[in-house]
């Protein structure tokens, strides 16, 4: 659209950029968590599922397919989004091993409401199966492979988190 700010880095409203994220749930290990991610009409992305505590799970995640994003020009990220009054985290990625590095941040949604949060790179922190590793390098965000939306942290039960658009902040 030719109205959308330079900074706008994903768009969501385009199906295709939806259509190439996967799960990357708890199952992969033995868990019974399930999550996707689909379009919704004047919505954007939704990530959508159910977290089960059953065989050791805990966690479902979406990643989107690999790209190159060149971030350094900004401080962080804005979304607009639309949550269930869980916390969620975004996960960046700066290598494409399926089981590398994440970098991390978590955030708080509101049960219904959109509103737009922006999260500074200098809060995400290296991560390694949800274990926060103390001698990682720092985020490079001049070379972002993938970014994903995750859920953990003991919150059992059905979810729903709908993003707009994520923007260079």
């Amino acid at each position: 659209m030719s109205n959308m700010p330079k900074t706008l880095l994903i768009d969501f409203d385009d199906t295709e950029n939806i259509h190439s994220w996967q799960a990357v749930d708890d199952r992969i290990m033995g868990g019974q968590s399930q999550s996707r991610a689909e379009h919704v009409e004047n919505t954007g992305l939704r990530f959508t599922g159910n977290v089960s505590f059953a065989n050791n799970g805990g966690f479902a995640s979406i990643r989107s397919a690999a790209g190159h994003w060149k971030l350094d020009q900004y401080s962080g990220l804005t979304l607009r989004l639309r949550g269930d009054g869980k916390t969620y985290k975004l996960s960046l990625r700066t290598d494409l091993y399926f089981d590398g590095i994440s970098y991390q941040t978590s955030f708080a949604t509101r049960e219904g409401t959109w509103r737009e949060i922006t999260l500074p790179f200098k809060a995400f922190i290296p991560t390694h199966h949800g274990l926060k590793l103390s001698s990682a390098a720092p985020l490079d965000v001049s070379c972002i492979r993938s970014f994903g939306f995750f859920i953990a942290d003991r919150q059992e039960g059905p979810f729903q988190l709908d993003v707009a658009w994520i923007k260079g902040a």
